[in-house]
């Protein structure tokens, strides 16, 4: 069988919550074009509430839409629902798992359930993968919170899936739990395997994906390639260590200009518009003497900002 040129496919997708004795009908997804390619490590970002997580749900099954259309693995949800499922993994963000089954009874319930024969189940090795091994027959309330959301990620492999959606996998979990799943994703994506992230660690997003997708209000409003998206903001910024410590962020032309908590003094300017020379130039002109300086490059949380100004700036999670 031939592969799919996309994991997941969404055409004009609309979704749309009916009113209620309480709140008006609220549209969650407003005509959603979104082509997510075979094997890429896909970043889906976007402020709360901007539609990322009904998205998610409609790929897993779990809310209708109410217009448009979508393909999992070239199958329609609609006329091939059963197949659309068997093509997708979900990890959820919130830990769903029963507490008085043991993490190689939750693997083999939920491979049950996906009809997949017992001679071909991967329960052990998926424990092993994921670290679980350990506690393989121990009962899952007995397990931490970074282990459980593993079992959540193995839970969602048991059927061998070639699309993977990760929703918020690191949330709350420590920096070397943080390391080892996302050496098992890198893993599974060099296997073959697409794996879609939702994050709010955004520097993560800028590490891992190689194209980005940022949602705002139910509407794409970016979708490029992590380098090209990076070129969209041509700010830079210039950052000096003055000699003397100054009491405020001095004047410097036309420029926007900070004072970090470290004392450095942080002058940004359109690369169109101006070299460093310039600011260079215009900071020694305001009396600022310089003993040390360096440029930055913007990162992914400015055009973030820069693209959904009009929400909140994601969470710290």
């Amino acid at each position: 069988m031939d592969l799919p040129d996309n994991a997941i496919s969404a055409r004009g997708l609309v979704k749309t919550y009916p009113a209620t004795r309480t709140m008006p009908a609220m549209q969650a997804l407003k005509g959603v074009d979104l082509t997510i390619p075979r094997g890429a490590i896909f970043g889906l970002l976007g402020p709360n509430g901007a539609g990322k997580s009904t998205f998610i749900n409609i790929l897993a099954g779990l809310t209708k839409k109410t217009a448009g259309r979508v393909e999992i693995w070239g199958r329609d949800i609609d006329t091939r629902a059963r197949d659309a499922r068997a093509a997708i993994g979900v990890v959820p963000q919130e830990i769903a798992a029963d507490v008085f089954f043991t993490p190689r009874e939750s693997l083999d319930v939920q491979a049950g359930l996906y009809g997949v024969p017992k001679a071909q189940r991967r329960t052990d090795e998926l424990l092993a993968a994921l670290g679980l091994s350990d506690k393989a027959d121990a009962y899952v309330r007995q397990l931490s919170g970074g282990m459980k959301r593993r079992l959540m990620v193995a839970k969602a492999m048991v059927h061998n899936p070639p699309v993977l959606v990760l929703d918020e996998p690191t949330a709350g979990v420590d920096v070397e739990l943080r390391r080892q799943l996302w050496a098992y994703v890198e893993s599974l994506n060099r296997q073959g395997v697409t794996i879609v992230l939702t994050t709010h660690y955004l520097e993560e997003a800028e590490a891992l994906c190689d194209t980005i997708a940022i949602v705002n209000r139910g509407q794409v409003v970016a979708c490029e390639p992590t380098a090209q998206l990076l070129k969209r903001l041509d700010t830079r910024t210039v950052v000096v260590t003055p000699d003397t410590a100054l009491a405020a962020a001095p004047r410097i032309g036309e420029f926007e200009t900070r004072l970090r908590p470290n004392g450095d003094l942080a002058v940004a300017f359109k690369s169109a518009g101006a070299g460093v020379e310039q600011v260079l130039a215009q900071i020694r002109a305001a009396g600022v003497t310089i003993r040390d300086l360096r440029t930055e490059d913007p990162d992914l949380e400015d055009v973030f900002v820069a693209l959904t100004s009009d929400s909140p700036r994601p969470e710290a999670a």
